[in-house]
């Protein structure tokens, strides 16, 4: 093998995270559905037989499953050629990565679960692509698998219309971002910047319906989708062409309002999520370190402008959000509260310290408890 296959799908969320990271980084790489003889020979029992994508195998025949230890594996080669020095930048930049990857899962599912007329023989088509031969008969129990897990993330017909208010604001805010800067801190995409596109890509920047409400609404949105599926910076339209981050480690103001804006669910429900995943932990008594932290251990409560959503407690998001903590746990005094101001200012303050009693960590491919 001369190149990385990436096994995934246009249709996965979170491949596109993977994808974008491999063609910014300039990897040679074929992608390809997991679906041949080899897949489930050699690659799957590497990954640990999770059967989830993005998974890679690399040219010289490594394995690695999930999308943020994919991008672990090629940054700490390159050394952290997309991690921003500035230690505010790359906070924010953690931050922004666990928001994508998990704070946006409802209008990701919305959007793609909500509007048959619009979407569903696209989504058919793309779903009948990941069958493996012979059980393309599967695509419609495949789908409706998937519809599912959207309620589960709290997509209910109660809640539509805070999830539909709370994307199109944050188009509107997101939209008025890149109007200033090409990517989230500056010129050059930051490991945030993959962790968003997984949701603002695959779900809501390339399914009919939220594809053309992002064209409509947030032109300057969509082109930093395009942007971050190309090699080059593609940054043409913007006066500053040079490479790099923001100098003085500066956020923009208009990036900070996009973090407030989030703020508004994705705090209360990771508050939420952790207290649900701390009592679950405190009931298993006899879990032994290296048990597999499976994708949900239960549901969590938490209103958004009176309204109660009911969504899948996930501990990968905490998984992520320690790499956040741990730039703020090792800060110096005075830097540690620069941070804490910039998170109060952003409406996010209370992340810095919510946690688990059990770290989740990864062994043979697996996220695991500690």
């Amino acid at each position: 093998m001369t190149h990385h296959t990436l096994y995934g799908s246009p249709l996965s969320l979170y491949t596109g995270r993977a994808r974008s990271y491999l063609i910014k980084a300039g990897l040679d790489y074929r992608e390809t559905t997991p679906t041949s003889e080899h897949y489930a020979k050699v690659v799957l029992p590497a990954a640990g037989n999770r059967q989830g994508i993005p998974t890679l195998e690399t040219a010289d025949g490594q394995v690695i499953r999930d999308g943020a230890a994919i991008i672990d594996h090629f940054e700490a080669l390159s050394g952290d050629g997309f991690s921003p020095s500035g230690i505010k930048q790359n906070l924010v930049s953690r931050l922004f990565d666990v928001i994508g990857a998990e704070g946006l899962l409802r209008p990701a599912m919305h959007y793609r679960w909500n509007f048959d007329d619009q979407n569903l023989e696209f989504l058919r088509f793309h779903f009948q692509t990941m069958m493996p031969k012979g059980m393309e008969d599967k695509t419609d129990k495949a789908m409706q698998s998937m519809r599912k897990a959207g309620q589960a993330f709290g997509v209910v017909p109660e809640s539509v219309n805070v999830v539909e208010s709370l994307y199109e604001t944050l188009l509107d805010k997101l939209d008025a971002h890149f109007a200033q800067v090409p990517y989230l801190l500056g010129n050059r995409p930051c490991i945030g910047d993959f962790g968003m596109i997984a949701p603002l890509y695959s779900h809501l920047g390339r399914d009919p319906k939220p594809l053309s409400l992002m064209q409509a609404r947030a032109p300057h949105l969509f082109r930093w989708v395009e942007r971050m599926n190309r090699p080059e910076p593609d940054i043409g339209e913007f006066e500053n062409q040079a490479d790099g981050y923001l100098p003085d480690d500066a956020i923009p103001a208009t990036l900070i309002e996009v973090m407030q804006h989030i703020a508004v669910d994705f705090v209360p429900e990771t508050l939420a999520a952790a207290a649900v995943i701390n009592d679950w932990l405190a009931a298993q008594q006899e879990l032994p370190s290296g048990a597999t932290a499976e994708r949900g251990v239960g549901f969590c409560q938490f209103n958004i402008d009176d309204v109660t959503i009911n969504a899948l407690v996930q501990p990968y998001r905490f998984y992520l959000l320690a790499r956040a903590q741990t730039i703020y746990d090792s800060a110096p005094g005075v830097e540690q509260a620069a941070l804490a101001s910039l998170l109060q200012a952003a409406g996010m303050r209370e992340i810095l310290n919510v946690s688990l009693t059990r770290e989740v960590g990864r062994s043979a491919n697996l996220e695991v408890w500690c």
